[in-house]
């Protein structure tokens, strides 16, 4: 049986994942504490999708890493400006 080979790009995902999390968790001094939690679930559900789709499709695990991003920024920088977060 040959051995299955794992794809590098799952990691990098979840390297990217990491650092969303670190995002998220910057930002609770200046969010109010139900877009932290807004942040926290969002975050669960691109883990727990990283994790279906480490194997089958690890370079979809980046692009998780990437949306997550794509929420988090605008959330925060709308919210600063328009709302007076900080």
């Amino acid at each position: 049986m040959p051995k299955q080979t794992v794809s590098p790009w799952g990691f990098v995902g979840y390297s990217g994942l990491a650092c969303v999390l670190f995002l998220m968790l910057a930002t609770t001094v200046v969010v109010p504490w139900w877009v932290s939690v807004l942040f926290l679930l969002t975050w669960l559900v691109l883990l727990v999708l990283a994790g279906r789709w480490f194997l089958p499709h690890p370079g979809r695990v980046v692009w998780l890493a990437v949306v997550g991003f794509l929420v988090w920024a605008p959330v925060v920088s709308v919210g600063s400006r328009a709302w007076g977060w900080s």
